[in-house]
């Protein structure tokens, strides 16, 4: 159910951004705002600021910005339907009663029962491992250096050797077969009925919002598999979770580690690694790396040292490559993964190896060269012909110009023969290769048209944020600037709600951004437009200037723009004749 925009605003209305953002952030009034410390992104200078006028906050660090309802969404990982409803809670605003059909009525009751069921079973795991009958898998825990404070906040727990122990259990709280069949917890069949998980330490999967979504087990013993992770049900899906995100997403760091299993997530928030996650059982998907994009633009990878984890890396790396990440590779050596570094060599000495990560292109490059014998004249050819094959995989001449000098610095190959070799490379193969004259000036003149569509977005974009700032200018510009005249869609689309809202004398920036909130790159960018100030006076000559010079650009682009898409030639020339008339416009703000 989509609700109406009037129930939407009633509960942002009755929700203070000040009162709601206090909740999570520590906020200072400062002149007509209030500032703290981002929650989106590690800062040591406040630079997150809250508007109560315009009741909207908006990170000049990172970007992050939007009204109560967005702020929410943002920092608890909510749905649009989750955190209006949380915030209708919390102003005691009652919503419209969601009306679904019978089919959306009866997946929405299976999806809470089964969250149900698993919070019982993380439960009942838990108790046992507390019990003599979870004597062993206690043990084990504590035989990893595992604290109690760690195995609650984890809530690790252990199946019992009875198979099936946990079965009983939840027929005892009333669920029937068929239900309990869709939860992966159990397997019922004619030949009988056995739980999935039994002689286990178990570990229970939590998507962001901490809700238990499955589990994985490991044997007590010598029995296989040695790690075994609940099936795909309707809440449980390996390729699009995380272990440990819900925690590393609250972490201040600025990136996230990326590592193997759950001992290792486990071993690295109990030693202050809070950023730590891996997946669950799988290889790391496209899925994996779009829902950490979410939460960070940087991850360190801190997967085994061994053939596998080297592997795994490899594999990793142009996947998280395709979501535009920034990726780092930590050198374990000389232990096998971060729980025995960190138990041996302790958290400072990984914190310190965090620091040193390195690019992960060099370290491709690393793996790369230990195929090839360097005292073979050879295979040493054959090495630089596949770094210069790698090094082709960057489109952009200044990265890969950049990446050149790099592998020449690192891997001790002149650079004047390896750019060579490149460019030649890149001619038979028919790519780019390093840019040829020809190409530079290509790239110079595309740079110049891309330069002039940035100025005209810029000024589009610049003239907004005056308008919303100073609500006069609108008696400047009248008989001038219409919505029509902002000719990006984005920009035209809040250009028109802006003059609605100042000629009904109603002009809102927290409501107009519910409009966009279900597109995160267009909120945050109407959030910025709303959030933005001038610098100077609007005395100053500077600034009358530019807000004149601002007018002309985006009246003669609009103008060039309908020019470009006259239909028939009175409109064409009445468009010639607005813009002969230009020369003569003179916007004042005096």
């Amino acid at each position: 159910m989509r609700y109406s925009e009037d129930a939407i605003e009633e509960v942002r209305m009755k929700n203070d951004i000040v009162d709601v953002i206090s909740g999570y952030v520590k906020l200072q009034k400062k002149g007509s705002n209030y500032f703290g410390l981002c929650p989106f992104h590690n800062e040591k200078s406040p630079s997150f600021s809250v508007s109560p006028g315009k009741q909207m906050y908006y990170c000049f660090g990172c970007g992050a910005g939007g009204n109560a309802i967005t702020f929410v969404m943002e920092y608890e990982n909510y749905s649009f339907s989750e955190a209006l409803k949380v915030l209708a809670d919390r102003a005691g605003v009652k919503l419209p009663v969601q009306e679904y059909s019978k089919e959306a009525r009866a997946q929405e009751d299976l999806r809470a029962t089964l969250l149900e069921i698993n919070k019982l079973a993380a439960s009942y795991f838990y108790y046992q491992l507390k019990n003599p009958q979870g004597e062993l898998g206690y043990k084990y825990l504590r035989d990893r250096e595992l604290s109690d404070d760690t195995i609650v906040r984890f809530g690790l727990g252990y199946s019992n050797k009875t198979s099936d122990d946990l079965y009983r259990f939840l027929k005892g709280k009333g669920y029937d077969d068929a239900i309990l069949k869709q939860t992966g917890l159990v397997t019922i069949e004619e030949r009988g009925t056995y739980d999935k998980f039994w002689n286990r330490v178990m570990f229970p999967i939590m998507d962001v919002n901490n809700r238990v979504i499955g589990f994985g087990g490991r044997v007590m013993g010598t029995g296989e598999p040695k790690y075994l992770n609940s099936p795909e049900t309707k809440l449980f899906d390996k390729s699009r979770n995380l272990y440990g995100l819900n925690y590393a997403r609250l972490s201040r760091e600025k990136y996230i580690l990326i590592c193997e299993g759950y001992m290792d997530v486990i071993a690295m928030h109990q030693a202050g690694f809070t950023n730590a996650v891996a997946s669950l059982g799988t290889a790391f998907t496209l899925q994996h790396a779009q829902l950490l994009k979410r939460y960070t633009d940087k991850v360190i990878l801190t997967y085994d040292s061994d053939g596998a984890g080297i592997k795994a890396a490899l594999r990793a790396i142009p996947i998280l490559k395709e979501v535009g990440m920034s990726i780092r590779v930590l050198n374990m050596q000389p232990y096998k993964d971060p729980d025995d570094f960190i138990k041996n060599l302790g958290a400072d000495a990984f914190q310190e190896r965090i620091k040193e990560a390195r690019n992960s292109f060099l370290y491709e490059i690393d793996v790369l060269k230990k195929d090839y014998k360097m005292d073979d004249p050879e295979q040493k050819t054959a090495f630089y012909n596949q770094v210069a094959k790698k090094l082709l995989e960057f489109p952009e001449a200044l990265e890969r110009e950049n990446y050149l000098e790099a592998v020449s610095r690192e891997f001790f190959i002149n650079y004047e023969d390896l750019k060579r070799l490149v460019n030649r490379l890149g001619a038979s193969l028919g790519t780019a290769g390093t840019a040829s004259r020809g190409e530079e000036e290509k790239g110079f003149k595309g740079q110049k048209k891309k330069d002039k569509e940035d100025g005209v977005k810029q000024s589009q974009r610049l003239l907004l944020t005056w308008l919303i700032e100073n609500p006069v200018l609108f008696d400047k510009i009248h008989g001038v600037i219409t919505p029509e005249d902002f000719i990006e869609e984005l920009y035209y689309n809040v250009a028109r709600m802006v003059f609605d809202g100042h000629a009904a004398g109603t002009l809102n920036p927290a409501e107009i951004l519910n409009h966009f909130i279900n597109d995160d790159d267009q909120y945050r960018a109407v959030a910025g437009l709303f959030h933005a100030s001038l610098n100077e006076s609007l005395n100053n000559e500077e600034q009358k200037k530019a807000f004149s010079e601002t007018i002309m650009k985006v009246k003669k682009n609009s103008l060039d723009y309908a020019s470009r898409h006259a239909e028939g030639i009175e409109e064409l020339q009445r468009i010639i004749k607005e813009q002969a008339a230009l020369k003569d416009l003179n916007i004042s703000l005096d």
